[in-house]
């Protein structure tokens, strides 16, 4: 049930009273100090700014411990403290003791020293980690170098490999060979001695040889349609034999972008790309092949060895899956067209011939979101992620019956990952989410299979959110468990039985509580069947009144390819969601039906209908909140979201436009035939030109009453500008009004000052009913960033 109370306002006074001198200086830094909310637009303003900062963040400590495993499997490197007083910490795996290596702060300060600039001690990663038991030495990468920490904190920078100019090409991996790409052809190279045999020589800009689609923020970097991009091969085990591709782009419609903001320069630049967009006809299609680069070179001719696997049309400018078993075999993934199905082929690299070791077709669609199939030697087939019994459950399918499968798991809950296999196939780790029904059906769950036993054992069984990492050795994982109310709690357990073999730290929250800050709060509520179980997140403004009635803003993301009400304490409490809250508004996020982590029937509703699902489950459970605390004023709902949440915050105010009165849409795929063809088929699958134009958001732009402002950005490199300028031509023709604003030199992340600051105006006066500022205010730095 819904509360509307949380920390009164004598309670939270007599907390600062009390508060220790470093805590009242924190506080201090607030301008959520007195007990109430602030009393104009600007304090509001100056308050939203706070909340994402990281003078908020600092409040809190050892949130995010940083832990990690070194590389050497011996122990487990962690920062613990406060800011500005935490020590780099070492767990020792054997013994179970953890020693203090440096602070912080001494070791930005080395760094620094020695790179010639201030470099915060928050920015160094520690990446690539491994310890010296009989030196005590630590070596890591930071800023791009390598460093090693003496016993006693002295450190010294090592020579990076990155000092040394890579070799162009794709090296093999015993050394002997390279393959560099040249006109658009491959050319092999014998490393000693020097000389070269061109490996084929028929490639064209239309069709090359192992050179994918260029991805548009490198051709914004280097200035050209055709950027240098490495050579796309995979080399066999024994470094003898290359797989490789070669695209075909002729036929396929371009897209043209313009920077009309050029760093140096007075003039515009245009650029046209290949993006495979889900309307097209004619997508990038590619076809591997195989070539002995020993025997070429060796005879001085090559061979090129066509893959006997169908032509595969690219949904995304990715490489295609390809690779090697450990056998010498190659090994393929096909993806067909509207996710039919999905395909694993093993291929004599002698002729080509391929024969399928897997295919996994659901119907009436493979959410690969929700599926995996990798390669398991160990088990001597492939595991398999599937939605066959209606819940994404394991499977392990060998090739003499690809199309069929033992359950390794099975039951009504989902299996999100595996984790790890072990090297003699005994022992499975995996993830997964909805099986213990103590718990939050979407929290993150650990567990231990024996293989040829379908009841896993579970090894985090605090009734939290678990977010897990694996030791490489797969004897120990690092827990830090929390959930939106439960700050978090970093352990080290061994992956046999659960059992913590060290506590790292808990999170400290205290601070932040004296801040007048107050918590999301989770809300259980149903679907507008009226029987579903649904999930949501409400969040309430510093020193929230449960007597006054605040406007609601639905922050939303209806996509199904995944879920947006948060699960750990992080993403519930540390987001800008909390920044809008501040406004002065309820801000909630729901996860509808359609969404992912609750089975296929649930999310089966978005199947060719995401112009629909989810409408009415968010207006219901806005409703029901309302209903539990009388704080919400339902004539006053906006709503807002970026990228496909985007397109969900213009449908939203156009499909139910009586109930939301206000709308900010960023970087939305407002017609979904000019997005990248992955996301939308993955869910529409091979729709007809009528089911496209019943999702686009411009078939329904005349039912426009409220308010709607859209935002892009100019150069967006995941949805293309020219969904936003659609949506507002189809607005104009309507005769409906067009709020839009275009962030020159901006991509798909359009969270920065200024988009903030129109954000906050819009809805303040549109929906919250106060006149914004009329200067411009100055935003935290931080604010450039955001969690989405």
């Amino acid at each position: 049930m819904l509360a509307c109370t949380h920390i009164k306002g004598a309670r939270r006074k007599r907390i600062l009273t009390g508060a220790a001198g470093g805590v009242a200086m924190l506080v201090f830094a607030s301008p959520a100090l007195a007990g109430s909310a602030p009393s104009t637009v600007a304090g509001r303003y100056a308050l939203a700014d706070w909340y994402m900062s990281a003078k908020m963040k600092a409040l809190v400590s050892d949130a995010n411990m940083r832990a990690r495993f070194t590389t050497d499997g011996s122990s487990v490197i962690y920062r613990k403290g406060p800011a500005g007083q935490r020590q780099v910490e070492r767990l020792d795996l054997k013994s179970g003791q953890s020693t203090v290596l440096i602070s912080e702060a001494a070791l930005a300060e080395q760094v620094s020293h020695v790179i010639g600039h201030p470099v915060p001690g928050e920015a160094l990663d520690l990446s690539d980690a491994a310890f010296d038991g009989t030196s005590g030495a630590l070596t890591f990468t930071a800023v791009d170098r390598k460093w090693q920490l003496e016993r006693g904190g002295k450190l010294t920078a090592l020579p990076m490999s990155a000092d040394v100019p890579a070799p162009e090409g794709s090296m093999s991996p015993n050394g002997r060979f390279r393959v560099v790409a040249r006109n658009y052809n491959l050319v092999a190279i014998d490393v000693a001695s020097g000389r070269e045999v061109p490996l084929t020589t028929d490639g064209t800009r239309e069709q090359p040889y192992g050179r994918g689609i260029a991805m548009l923020p490198d051709i914004l970097k280097q200035g050209t349609e055709e950027p240098t991009m490495p050579v796309s091969v995979r080399w066999s085990p024994d470094g003898t034999k290359i797989m490789t591709w070669r695209l075909d782009t002729r036929g396929v419609q371009r897209l043209t972008m313009t920077q009309e903001n050029v760093q140096g320069s007075l003039y515009p630049r245009s650029f046209s790309y290949i993006y495979p967009l889900a309307g097209a006809k004619v997508l990038p299609r590619a076809d591997r092949l195989v070539i002995d680069v020993a025997a070429a070179l060796k005879d001085g001719a090559a061979h090129v060895v066509p893959v006997q696997v169908p032509t595969e049309q690219i949904l995304y400018p990715a490489d295609l899956d390809m690779g090697w078993n450990p056998d010498g075999s190659g090994r393929v993934q096909w993806t067909q067209r509207g996710y039919g199905k999905l395909v694993v082929y093993h291929v004599d690299p002698a002729n080509g011939a391929a024969r399928e070791v897997a295919v996994e077709a659901v119907k009436p669609i493979v959410t690969v979101t929700s599926s995996m199939i990798m390669p398991t030697p160990q088990l001597h087939g492939e595991l398999d992620i599937s939605e066959r019994s209606g819940w994404a459950q394991l499977y392990l399918v060998r090739p003499d019956k690809p199309t069929g499968g033992t359950a390794l798991t099975t039951g009504q809950w989902e299996v999100t990952s595996v984790d790890r296999v072990s090297d003699d196939g005994r022992t499975i780790l995996l993830s997964g989410v909805g099986r213990e029904k103590d718990r939050n059906p979407y929290w993150m769950q650990f567990y231990r299979l024996a293989t040829g036993n379908k009841a896993p054992v579970l090894l985090t069984p605090e009734p939290l959110d678990h977010e897990v990492t694996v030791s490489d050795n797969g004897e120990w994982f690092i827990d830090v468990m929390s959930s939106p109310t439960a700050p978090p709690r970093t352990v080290v357990r061994s992956t046999r039985d659960g059992k913590i073999l060290a506590e790292l730290g808990k999170a400290d929250v205290s601070a932040l509580m004296a801040t007048g800050f107050t918590p999301p709060e989770p809300f259980k509520g149903v679907a507008a069947d009226g029987k579903t179980p649904l999930y949501g997140m409400i969040y309430r403004p510093a020193n929230f009144d449960p007597h006054k009635r605040y406007p609601v803003i639905d922050n939303v993301y209806t996509g199904p390819t995944t879920t947006d009400v948060p699960t750990t304490w992080a993403m519930a409490n540390m987001m800008s969601v909390e920044s809008v809250a501040q406004l002065g508004a309820i801000v909630v996020q729901i996860d509808g039906m359609g969404t992912s982590r609750r089975g296929q029937a649930f999310r089966l509703p978005a199947y060719q209908n995401l112009g629909e699902v989810g409408l009415d489950d968010h207006i219901g459970m806005i409703r029901q909140m309302a209903q539990a605390c009388g704080c919400m004023d339902l004539d006053r709902v906006g709503v807002y979201g970026g990228s496909a949440g985007g397109y969900d915050a213009a449908r939203f105010i156009l499909r139910r436009p009586d109930f939301f009165k206000v709308s900010v849409a960023s970087s939305g795929n407002h017609d979904l035939r000019l997005d990248k063809a992955w996301w939308p088929e993955v869910s529409m699958g091979l729709a007809t030109d009528a089911q496209w134009e019943a999702n686009s958001n411009m078939s329904v732009a005349r039912n426009l009453k409220g308010h709607l402002l859209l935002i892009h950005g100019d150069i967006d490199d995941n949805v293309p500008v020219t969904e936003s300028f659609h949506l507002a031509n189809a607005l104009l023709k309507a005769g409906r009004n067009v709020d839009m604003v275009i962030l020159p030199n901006t991509t798909h992340a359009v969270y920065q000052p200024f988009f903030w600051r129109k954000f906050r105006d819009y809805f303040t006066q549109y929906l919250i009913g106060d006149m914004p500022p009329a200067q411009p205010l100055e935003l935290d730095s931080a604010a450039a960033s955001d969690d989405k």
